[in-house]
């Protein structure tokens, strides 16, 4: 969503590259690029003008610093103001001290409140928590039946029962009493625009459950309207946060960069994409890093968490650092690494990424054409790569459907990869008694070793080498 904006704040940045100081005018015309890409962004003409006026009233002798050349001052300035923007602090949720935990869904139709009640129930079920879904929402022909069909596939019961929303809602707080509950999430109506007696029935819902939390789902590709519907159901509810829904999509992003400001309510939750998992907190701070081209590892590594096997991770670990590992393993590794989502969104995460690998057609279809290959390999293969002459990599074009230039790019950047794994295996120190126990990396060290071994060309395999180790070229 943010591709463009972050383009134009990171082609600003390179720009400003090699300056020894900034001029008022240099700051001037920086201010006003900025400007530009706000503006072009969809962010409300009234959070622009605030924030330019504190970049600039920051941005002036912003040579005082010895440490940080003007550019990345600059950055680091622009940074917490989107910082800011996007809500300052992820925010936290709090617990009610006799359960349930109550919390209303509220929103349009059509900006996936169905959706994000669902998911948002899967992320709390996530958290050790025993969720109940309560389909309030009795306008709409089949939401019941969808929001019975969403539960079903995370986990997490759904009460409705026909007649006056008000009445199902009370009643859907009585069964989560009756069946230990711990939260209660209660989906409502929605029309295509807001209206009084939308505004009235929910109000009324509100009133009934009394909820710890009221979260407004906005759909992120409505631009400023977004906003403006914000406002007005914050004024009829008192909205707690917003959950913003397809922060995947190809909007400017507008929405999400000025409602904080609009408003006063954080984003509290976001939709990054339509599978159900495809859900999760909103941190400002790590979404300013993506825009910006800084990356969000700390997500990247949450992600990985949650669908790597810890053992198998370690003994995998193990035998790269010994040179011991095969494309058997390597195979392995792409599985898990599919359930991480699409590969695009990973490299997105990634700390200075080329905005070559980020344009890149990156997706599931690299991974098969992989897995392909190695499939079609034996398991001897697999295990020594170096036997693959020329017959046999013939033989395994055609098992996956690739070309045999496929067979030998894969071959040579896994060997590489080896390589380098087997050269940052050397600075690994033992610890423990007579050095037995989990390897240690000297990570000074193995940076220097990075830097040797890629200087600035980057990882093998990135753009003018292929791609990633062991993937098949991209394609523009």
């Amino acid at each position: 969503m943010f591709d463009s904006l972050g383009d134009r704040l990171q082609g600003i940045a390179k720009r400003l590259r090699g300056k020894g100081r900034l001029t008022e005018a240099d700051v001037d015309e920086v201010l006003a690029e900025i400007r530009t890409a706000l503006l072009e962004a969809d962010v409300n003409v009234g959070v622009v003008r605030d924030v330019v006026a504190r970049i600039r009233e920051q941005a002036i002798g912003v040579t005082v610093s010895e440490a940080l050349d003007p550019s990345q001052q600059i950055i680091k300035i622009v940074n917490a103001e989107l910082v800011a923007m996007l809500g300052g602090e992820t925010l936290k949720i709090s617990y009610a001290s006799a359960p349930p935990t109550v919390v209303l869904m509220a929103g349009l139709q059509g900006s996936g409140k169905t959706t994000s009640a669902a998911k948002l129930a899967r992320w709390f079920k996530s958290q050790g928590r025993q969720p109940l879904l309560v389909g309030a929402d009795l306008q709409r022909p089949a939401a019941v039946e969808q929001l019975r069909t969403l539960g079903a596939q995370v986990g997490v019961p759904v009460f409705s029962e026909p007649g006056d929303p008000v009445s199902t809602a009370r009643r859907g707080l009585e069964e989560a009493r009756r069946l230990g509950k711990d939260i209660l999430i209660v989906d409502t109506a929605g029309r295509l625009a807001i209206d009084e007696e939308m505004m009235r029935q929910v109000a009324d819902i509100s009133a009934t459950v009394k909820p710890n939390y009221t979260f407004l789902v906005v759909d992120a590709m409505t631009g400023q309207d977004a906003v403006t519907v914000a406002k007005a159901f914050d004024e009829r509810l008192a909205i707690d946060g917003v959950i913003m829904s397809k922060l995947d999509g190809d909007a400017r992003g507008g929405a999400a960069l000025s409602v904080k400001s609009v408003i006063g309510k954080p984003i509290a939750f976001a939709a990054t994409g339509e599978r159900i998992d495809a859900f999760e907190q909103f941190h400002p701070d790590r979404m300013a890093g993506r825009i910006l081209g800084m990356g969000d590892v700390l997500t990247l590594i949450e992600q990985a968490e949650k669908v790597f096997e810890q053992d198998k991770a370690e003994e995998a670990a193990a035998r790269m650092l010994e040179g011991q590992f095969t494309l058997e393993d390597f195979l392995e590794q792409l599985q898990q690494l599919k359930k991480m989502g699409p590969l695009s969104g990973i490299m997105g995460m990634l700390p200075g990424m080329p905005k070559e690998m980020k344009d890149a057609q990156i997706g599931d279809d690299m991974v098969t054409v992989t897995e392909a290959i190695i499939r079609s390999m034996t398991p001897q293969e697999r295990r020594q790569p170096e036997i693959i002459n020329g017959s046999r990599r013939t033989r395994i074009a055609k098992g996956s459907g690739t070309e045999v230039s496929d067979i030998n790019k894969l071959i040579k950047q896994f060997t590489e990869m080896q390589k380098m794994m087997k050269r940052m295996g050397g600075l690994a120190k033992p610890q423990g008694k007579q050095g037995k126990g989990k390897a240690k990396i000297n990570k000074k060290a193995a940076m220097r070793e990075l830097g040797d071994m890629f200087g600035p060309g980057g990882f093998p395999g990135m753009p003018g080498a292929g791609g990633p180790p062991g993937f098949p070229p991209f394609s523009k």
